[in-house]
């Protein structure tokens, strides 16, 4: 009977780490110690998380990366043009030709359109091209150990990282991503992969480093589980007459129905259900301030990222995709 894909990995894994009990970086940190304990509890090896750990290595630039001070806040008009370029959007035409059966397939099943997962995945790592060099176990396990504002979260993502490792029979010490641990054509988190992460072709591994029709499946997937509701309308230009800031601090999801928002003076400029539940959004143009009405699926896409302008460039690119297939 063939062993498992992951014990056979865990032999060759033993073969090829030092047998010495110098350990690495991490390994005489009392912190690891927890860290083994909760992902034994899930399954995983204990010799074979703790000699993955061993080979950890501290990563300056990581810090250095994740606590440069934030640029200054860039207006909508001078972001969208980060993601919104010709180039990108003829890209997105050329992938999504490219794995066109996939897209139409996935879509049918989830309700998520095609040119929306293709534009998630141009604006994350440009079709794949620009998915991070840094090894994953080197960006968590710096992270985890030695970035305390954020410790917590990164502990918990490094914890994730080992179990799908060893579940799935991948390499933890060649898998790569962004300095922050997000891998993949679409960027996920371990804890992502490890709730969205789907094996589109059945190969038994959920491959979305280098198997686009896995990503496709698993951007996909993250957006129906997140509530993605099929055909409906996404954002709606409005015209505002009012002049309270507060109207637009609500945050994020819908709190109130079109109708509610247009008595406040925030109203649509197309025929719109006015039942539809939507939050209000301020954008700074080039000729003045946008408005839109941000629906429940704008709401959706936020939750890939928390950022309303990276959902409207999402949004924005993905109807510039679908618009220059038409033509083509």
């Amino acid at each position: 009977m063939a062993l498992p894909v992951h014990i056979v990995f865990w032999i060759v894994l033993g073969l090829l780490l030092p047998t010495t009990s110098l350990g690495g970086e991490y390994s005489q940190r009392t912190e690891r110690e927890d860290i083994l304990m909760h992902v034994v509890e899930q399954g995983v090896d204990r010799e074979w998380a703790s000699a993955v750990l061993d080979q950890a290595e501290r990563k300056q630039s990581i810090l250095d990366a994740i606590s440069r001070p934030a640029e200054k806040t860039k207006p909508w008009y001078d972001y969208r043009k980060i993601f919104l370029t010709d180039k990108r959007a003829q890209e997105g035409v050329v992938f999504a030709q490219q794995h066109a059966d996939t897209l139409a397939k996935v879509s049918d099943q989830t309700g998520v359109p095609a040119s929306v997962i293709t534009a998630i995945i141009g604006v994350e790592t440009f079709y794949g091209r620009i998915t991070g060099s840094y090894r994953v176990i080197d960006a968590l396990a710096t992270l985890a150990f030695d970035y305390p504002k954020r410790s917590p979260f990164f502990t918990r993502e490094l914890e994730n990282f080992l179990v799908l490792a060893y579940e799935s029979g991948q390499d933890p010490l060649s898998l790569k991503g962004s300095y922050a641990g997000a891998m993949g054509y679409g960027q996920f988190m371990p804890s992502s992969y490890r709730a969205y992460a789907v094996d589109h072709d059945g190969d038994g591994v959920a491959d979305i480093w280098t198997n686009a029709d896995d990503a496709i499946a698993s951007v996909a997937n993250y957006f129906a589980r997140h509530g993605w509701q099929p055909g409906a309308p996404v954002i709606v230009p409005a015209n505002y007459d009012g002049d309270s800031s507060e109207l637009f601090e609500a945050g994020l999801k819908p709190t109130k129905t079109v109708g509610e928002l247009a008595e406040e003076g925030f109203a649509p400029r197309s025929s719109t259900d006015v039942s539809l539940m939507a939050t209000p959004l301020r954008l700074e143009g080039l000729e003045g301030y946008e408005y839109w009405l941000c629906l429940e699926n704008f709401y959706v896409i936020t939750r890939y990222n928390h950022s309303a302008m990276y959902a409207l460039s999402v949004w924005q690119l993905s109807q510039e995709i679908q618009s220059l297939a038409a033509d083509a």
